[in-house]
Parts: C-alpha cells; structure tokens; sequence
C-alpha cells in the first residue's frame, strides 16, 4: 500500500466553514481506497490557488521533497495551482519520481500525453483567473466612477452592502473627527495622539488597540473628507459617502504633517507657545521653565528683546480683551434691528462666485485629462495634479451646498455679539487650551519688543464691534445709510462662523458655560 499526503483547499475562510473541503476530503478517500492508497496526512488550504507563497503548499512540497510521502492526491488540478510559480514546483516534484495524482480527473503524469494534457488544464485554470481579475477590476473601476468605494470600509465607517456607499460608524466615527482635529492644532506628534486616541477608546477593524503606521494612514487618508484615492494606481474619485470631516480640516491637518517646523505636544504644553514673536528680529518667543516661572525668550544673538515672564504676556492679554466690550442692551437692539432688517429684505445671498470657481475647476480637470490623451504630461503627473483638483472641487462643491442665508448669517452675528460681551472673562474661565485657541483667533500682531508686549483685537472682532454701533444707531433719521451698513455687513463681511470657532473651541467657552444666562431676543 502506497503512502500519499491528502491536500484540499478552498479559496476563503467562509467557504472552508462550509461542506466544500469535507466533499474533497470523501473523494479523494474513495479514490484513495479503489487504488490501495494510505493517506498519511491531510494537508488543508483556506486561501486562494492563484495566489504564490501559501504556506501549507510550500510546506507539502518541502516534505514530498525530503521523501517524507510517494505521492499526493488532490481533488482536481485547479484546487492544487492557478498560477505559474507553484505549477512549476509540481512539474520538479513529478520530474523527481513524486507521484502527482488526481481523484477525479484521469492525468498520468508518466506519460507524454498526460503531463501535456494537465499542464493544458493548468493553462486554462490560470487563464481563468486572469480574467477574472480583469473582471473585478471592471467592476471596481465602474463603482470609482460613480463614487462607490469597493474595498473595505475604513476605520469609521461601516459597510452598508454592494453597490451602496461606505455609512459612518456611530461609536469611530466621532473619535476619526476628533483626531483630525487634535492633530490639525499642531500640538500632537503621532505617538501622543495615539495614546490620546487609545485613551478614548479608538480600536482597529478587528477591535485591537491602533498602531502607529494605522494612525498615519488614517490622518493622510482623503476618504475621510469624500475623497477616494487609489494608491496602487494613483488615481482618485469624488465619493459620494457622507464625509466625517471638511476639506479645509483635511488640508490642514495634510499643512501640518508635511511641516518641519510643526508644533508638537510637549512636557509643558505653555499656553502662548508660537503666538507671539520678537518685535525687533521677528523671531519666535520660545517658552522655557525656570525657577517655578515660565520665560519666553528671543534665541537670536544680540537682539535687544530678551525675556518676558508669562504672567506679563497674560495680563496684556487680559487688558486688550477687557477693551472689547458690548452691553447685553446693545446686542438686544442690535437683534431687533437685524429682525426689522430682515423683513424688509428675504433673499438668499447668491453663491454664483463658488459657481465660477467650481466651472473653472472642471475645465481646469478637462484640459489635465486632454494633455494626458496629448502626451504631453505623463500618467504620474495627471494623477498627481488630478488628486489635487479632487480637494479643490469639493471644497468649492462644500462651499457651493452651503448655501449661506441671510438669516444664517444674521445669527452667526448674534453668536459672534454673545462671545464678545464677555471675551476677557471667557479667556479668564477658559482651560489652557481654549485660552491659546481665543488668543490665536481674537487678536493679532501679537509682538515682544525689549520688555514691552504689544498685541491688538482681531479684524473680526472690531467688525462685530462696528457693526453692533451702527445698528445700535439705528434709530437716528439717517435710516438709509444704517441699512446700507447692514447690507454692506452680510453681504460683504469674511466674519468666521460658529462652525470655524468650535473648530477651534472657542464656541464651547461661551459665557453661558460660565453660568452667565444666555442672551434673549
């Protein structure tokens, strides 16, 4: 009685669990029996015959070399090998006196005719494979083009089913936006918001902790902002899956990955690091402790700007938003204004600019695509300029659905009024992190020269504080020019909105979270 190895193999881990490796194991059995064979060890595959490097082949093939069997019985030659690289080892194991053996096929491979006729049926099972590659391919590049995304969904989003676009993942979802948003404050290296996100409980497809090459992929992947890139290709899509974050988000945290000057969180994370530079050489006011007091320093040799404590830099602060001031009784006038306003005139301000500039994307895209037809720039460089257009057209296609209403930007004024009655106060209140992101938005020329601090209101804030006056002037007889104001105001003004300050959390501070009452109409 000959001693053969049994091999069986199915192309998935699902298909394993199923009926189809134990069919293979009961025929080779019987053929095993008609011709007095004794299988000695079963050797079982869950992965795919075109596929080269499976383990359990390789370790068959090593042991029919060391003379560990006579042979190998197998179901039928496409379970065995759908590639070239393995077919040759068995073609070396046959030429060696290794008898190849099939249970349901009639392959002799002693013989000429044989060997020809299973090497035709190699040839065909890996021609089968190929084309189906080319198939799913076809298919895959179809669901590009319609924005489908058809691989798995990455972390913080679900798969919804075929044909359906990827869904965000209610309990990732909200940790994915939240490092982008740590890491786009340039206070975060890698490493800390890992363990930031760990923290908070972010974990990988298959629920282990996140590791740090998972991470960098996330925050470079454009998926997350509804843009789909294929990195083995290069080429890249709009998705029309509901993006986690904005485009200007994404940008940004791509501004800071690339910097080499980019802020990272450190053991004593000061709260104006970066924000105020030397007046005399413009050089940054670098923080150090010392002593139990935190310094800021010019590096710069010779410049007459040395040092200056941190409780200076803070109490100049204070006293510059403790000038930005308005009176609960003017914001309520003024949002009486603003409703009498409103009546006169109901229309949506037009966004016939972000229909120019998304026009002009598109042509910009169509003549990318005639230079490549043209030959006159190569495949890496369309892809490359292509991936870059993505962004822009759907930043413009994000501004664009944001069809920004008169009422809306009548509101974000009252929000943008509310904040500055109590500015100094919120930045008094605040955390470290809120007080650095309400000096980074609130003012501007923020400078040390020698011993003295000087730093000035934002532009945004003394529009809110102008526009407050002209309305709380409203009542006088000149009417014409307050309402010439107000509509030079909301059609004109570049006020940040109350998405841009909680993107910065200053929003969350407002005097309400600081037991003030919020303001009534």
């Amino acid at each position: 009685m000959k001693s053969c190895f049994g091999y069986v193999r199915v192309s998935t881990i699902k298909q394993g669990d199923g009926v189809s490796l134990q069919a293979q194991k009961d025929a080779i059995m019987a053929f095993a029996s008609r011709n007095n064979i004794n299988i000695t060890k079963w050797f079982e595959e869950k992965e795919t015959a075109a596929k080269k490097g499976r383990p359990i082949f390789n370790a068959m093939v090593s042991e029919l070399k060391r003379g560990k069997a006579r042979g190998v019985v197998i179901h039928k030659i496409d379970r065995f090998a759908r590639n070239y690289t393995d077919w040759g080892k068995i073609s070396d194991l046959a030429d060696s006196g290794v008898e190849i053996l099939t249970a349901t096929e009639s392959y002799d491979f002693n013989t000429y005719g044989g060997r020809m006729a299973a090497d035709f049926q190699q040839v065909v099972a890996a021609n089968y494979i190929r084309n189906l590659r080319d198939e799913i391919k076809k298919g895959q590049n179809g669901q590009l083009k319609n924005g489908l995304y058809p691989f798995g969904a990455p972390i913080g989003y679900l798969n919804a089913g075929g044909g359906k676009p990827k869904v965000p993942d209610p309990e990732r979802g909200p940790l994915v936006r939240l490092a982008f948003e740590l890491y786009s404050t340039g206070q975060y290296s890698y490493r800390p918001l890992l363990k930031e996100l760990k923290r908070r409980g972010l974990r990988n497809k298959s629920g282990k902790s996140l590791s740090l090459c998972g991470l960098e992929t996330l925050i470079k992947n454009p998926f997350y902002c509804g843009i789909i890139h294929i990195k083995r290709t290069g080429q890249t899509f709009n998705g029309i899956h509901e993006p986690l974050i904005s485009v200007a988000l994404f940008q940004r945290v791509q501004d800071v990955r690339t910097s080499r000057t980019s802020k990272q969180i450190t053991r004593h994370n000061h709260t104006y690091r970066g924000l105020f530079r030397c007046g005399e050489c413009g050089g940054a006011m670098v923080p150090e402790l010392q002593k139990g007091h935190v310094y800021y320093r010019c590096k710069l040799m010779g410049c007459p700007t040395k040092t200056v404590r941190e409780e200076v830099l803070e109490a100049e602060v204070t006293r510059c938003l403790e000038h930005i001031k308005l009176t609960k009784s003017d914001v309520a006038l003024a949002a009486r204004q603003i409703r009498k306003w409103m009546g006169e005139k109901r229309q949506t301000i037009s966004d016939s600019a972000a229909q120019l500039r998304l026009a002009n994307i598109r042509d910009r895209i169509d003549s990318l695509t005639d230079a490549l037809i043209d030959k006159l720039i190569d495949k890496e460089t369309f892809n490359l300029k292509k991936a870059k257009l993505a962004l822009e057209e759907a930043q413009a296609l994000e501004d664009q659905q944001r069809t920004v209403t008169l009422q809306q930007k009548a509101d974000n004024l009252r929000t943008l009024a509310e904040l500055v009655i109590s500015l100094a106060q919120t930045y008094v209140f605040g955390k470290t992190d809120e007080k650095r992101h309400l000096v980074e938005m609130a003012t501007s020329n923020r400078r040390v020269s020698g011993k003295n601090v000087y730093l000035e209101p934002a532009s945004w804030v003394l529009e809110v504080q102008n526009a407050i006056a002209v309305l709380c002037c409203a009542e006088a007889p000149d009417k014409s020019r307050t309402f010439g104001d107000l509509n030079m105001l909301f059609e004109e003004s570049e006020l940040p909105t109350r998405e841009q300050l909680c993107e910065n959390n200053i929003a969350s501070t407002t005097p309400e979270k600081l037991g003030r009452s919020h303001l009534r109409e």
